[in-house]
């Protein structure tokens, strides 16, 4: 059988891909067989009756399968459930409606025209942020760098939601969807304009109209898998297309890197794979993906020890991959023009950090050792008692001070611990936070090469794991800042931000007059208003001496960058999780399965103070004032996951946060999401 992760999921085209080739000759034999059932011969040229009968059954089998599934699930038995527990657990695969809210408020829809290929691109989603403060901090002697955010096959910016969240604090921020991927639209339909030429220049043209020239502003290139390959193209001065964008890269970002292309032999196989019709590719994806997050596709892509959230959102990205556009960048993907080997990668002349996971069978750890070996170093991924440093590597970041009994992560041959959450990893740049802090900076761009290999359950889905995610946000902000900008340091911009007082929340005496922390609710959690960092009691460093113990964690729902810095809270034992959500609009079903997801989890984890006898400290929740959106969240998590009545729950924040969740349209939305009983019919 063919490991169908590789054609429907978002995975290039790789040495996992090549060892199923072998496959070709097993799946071949299934399609003659099941053809020869109606009459079809594949042997011979077909005629317009096998036409017919091919489309008929194209057609006819995933609807009967589907039909079966439906009728076998325990909700068609009950059609009159009327269960609120379950309206934030359904996997949700329209890539509108699970949209993270961050990118659906600064995305749009824009028609590309690239002259040098001579394709229109008529709606490519164009995710876009400037810094919230980039006009408050230094921009001399040049700005601070364009992130830009570049996916794999079949994948889209939204795998990028946990990168997203924390970065856009601490730059501008641009990622597209590839056309045909994500939210952007399926034209053209030329099978040229997908090829990886096509697809570099489409990059560089987006890139171009977002980063500001005039001022001479870098590019930061953080790609995963296939989006490896193209910032590579992009970066390297030994590329084809080293005219178009290398002299302004800055560094590089690789999570899940490719290092070779095809051989010949290899991609003649896998020309032939391609000549299977599209319907027979559709049905045995619909095959494949028979059990949802137990299906073989995503046990394969994710692995069998992946939590469960990262196999649910596995399922989506499979089912919003679109088989025609797979179908053509993959084979965009072989020849000459495809990806890039050891001559591209060995002409990256500036900051580059590979990341891969341990158990990714799509994208091997073992390609970031030959990428290594490109670069002219040699490292050592297996563990050594005495391993050799690399000779001109970003320096080992310093996690000596963790607490606990991590699991351990491999960096260049340098051990280093995996436990650090983001905001802590993102202190260990020796500029954050430092009362001693020199002038704005600028490090010379100048080749540098770091390696992380992330341990097992680490694989392809590393990007979006809520096992992996943070840490692999720790881990490039401190590359970014050390080895690149010292201006990309949360911690360095908030100090900067605050000496200079331009640095404050919105409506200042509004805020004061909120109740900084609230009772007890439901035994939970604690509504919040945002910490200020300039504040004289309400600030991470007070904070901490008032409700360490009390507190376990800080849920930060607020759309903006913090007014404060977020590892004082850190250092005194207090977690800190950004979950942005948009002001004035209540919460999707999405997000709040979302956070419900979260703080699942934090409540799973084991605290030191039940091991004595003590009470389990709670959760808090900010958002600005700590009122609606705080409010709109803790109430579906007490129906949803305790067992509350919608209005005992809604009573209950009131009580306890005075006056309760403020806007009506709110209070309406939860009254419509979780009517007993309710039903919704379709709008016709």
């Amino acid at each position: 059988m063919i490991e169908p992760q590789l054609i429907f999921s978002s995975a290039p085209f790789n040495a996992t891909l090549i060892q199923s080739l072998g496959a070709e000759s097993r799946l071949r034999s299934f399609v003659a067989k099941a053809l020869s059932l109606i009459g079809v011969d594949i042997a011979g040229p077909l005629t317009t009756a096998d036409m017919v009968k091919l489309a008929l059954v194209c057609g006819l089998v995933p609807g009967l399968w589907l039909h079966r599934q439906r009728m076998q699930s325990p909700e068609a038995e009950k059609p009159g459930n009327d269960s609120t527990a379950d309206v934030s657990d359904t996997i949700g695969e329209d890539a509108v409606a699970t949209d993270p809210g961050l990118l659906k408020k600064h995305s749009v829809y824009r028609s590309y025209a690239v002259p040098q290929t001579g394709f229109t691109y008529p709606s490519i989603r164009t995710f876009h942020r400037p810094h919230p403060q980039g006009e408050k901090l230094p921009s001399k002697p040049t700005p601070l760098p364009l992130l830009v955010f570049v996916h794999g096959l079949g994948g889209s910016a939204a795998q990028f939601q946990s990168l997203l969240t924390s970065f856009v604090n601490l730059a501008p921020c641009l990622a597209i969807d590839l056309p045909g991927c994500g939210l952007s639209k399926f034209a053209p339909k030329a099978w040229e304009a997908y090829e990886t030429s096509a697809l570099v220049h489409l990059l560089a043209t987006v890139i171009e109209e977002h980063r500001d020239k005039d001022v001479g502003q870098g590019v930061i290139f953080i790609g995963h898998s296939m989006g490896c390959s193209l910032s590579a193209l992009l970066a390297s001065k030994t590329s084809p297309y080293s005219y178009l964008l290398s002299e302004h890269v800055l560094g590089l970002i690789a999570v899940c890197p490719k290092a070779e292309p095809a051989s010949k032999e290899q991609a003649a196989k896998f020309r032939k794979l391609l000549t299977i019709p599209g319907p027979i590719f559709d049905l045995w994806r619909t095959w494949d993906r028979r059990g949802g997050t137990k299906s073989a596709s995503v046990q394969r892509f994710v692995g069998p020890e992946a939590e469960e959230e990262t196999k649910r959102l596995q399922v989506r990205f499979n089912q919003q991959s679109r088989t025609p556009t797979w179908r053509r960048m993959a084979k965009g993907m072989l020849g000459g023009n495809g990806l890039p080997g050891r001559n591209v990668w060995a002409g990256l002349d500036l900051p580059v950090f590979l990341v891969a996971g341990e158990a990714d069978p799509v994208t091997p750890a073992d390609e970031v050792r030959k990428i290594t070996t490109f670069l002219g170093k040699e490292i050592r991924l297996n563990g050594s008692e005495n391993p050799e440093p690399i000779p001109d590597s970003a320096a080992p970041v310093n996690l000596g001070g963790a607490a606990g009994s991590p699991q351990t992560y491999r960096t260049g041959s340098v051990t280093l611990l995996d436990n650090v959450d983001t905001a802590s990893l993102s202190m260990l740049d020796g500029s954050s936070s430092s009362e001693e802090e020199s002038p704005v900076d600028v490090l010379p761009k100048r080749r540098c090469l770091k390696t992380v290999i992330l341990p097992s359950p680490a694989s392809h889905a590393l990007l979006y794991a809520p096992s992996t995610a943070r840490t692999l946000s720790g881990l490039i902000q401190s590359f970014l800042a050390e080895r690149i900008d010292k201006r990309l340091s949360l911690g360095w911009q908030l100090q900067y931000l605050t000496t200079e007082g331009k640095w404050d929340v919105k409506n200042l005496v509004k805020w004061q007059a909120v109740q900084p922390v609230s009772e007890p609710i439901a035994g939970t959690f604690r509504a919040m208003k945002t910490l200020r960092e300039v504040d004289d009691k309400h600030r991470p460093a007070v904070f901490v001496q008032d409700w360490s113990g009390k507190i376990r964690a800080v849920v930060d729902i607020s759309h903006e960058s913090p007014v404060y810095d977020p590892n004082g809270l850190e250092r005194g034992g207090i977690q800190y999780h950004k979950f942005p959500t948009v002001s004035k609009l209540p919460p999707t079903v999405d997000e709040v399965k979302q956070f419900i997801t979260m703080i699942d989890r934090l409540r799973e984890e084991p605290d030191e103070s039940e091991e004595y006898g003590g009470k389990r400290p709670l959760i808090g929740v900010h958002c600005h004032y700590g009122f609606n959106r705080t409010g709109f969240f803790i109430v579906s998590y007490l129906v949803e996951r305790l067992g509350w009545g919608l209005q005992a729950a809604i009573n209950e924040f009131a009580q306890k946060r005075p006056p309760g969740i403020r806007h009506e349209h709110f209070i309406d939305t939860l009254f419509v999401r979780y009517h007993v009983g309710l039903q919704r019919a379709p709008t016709l």
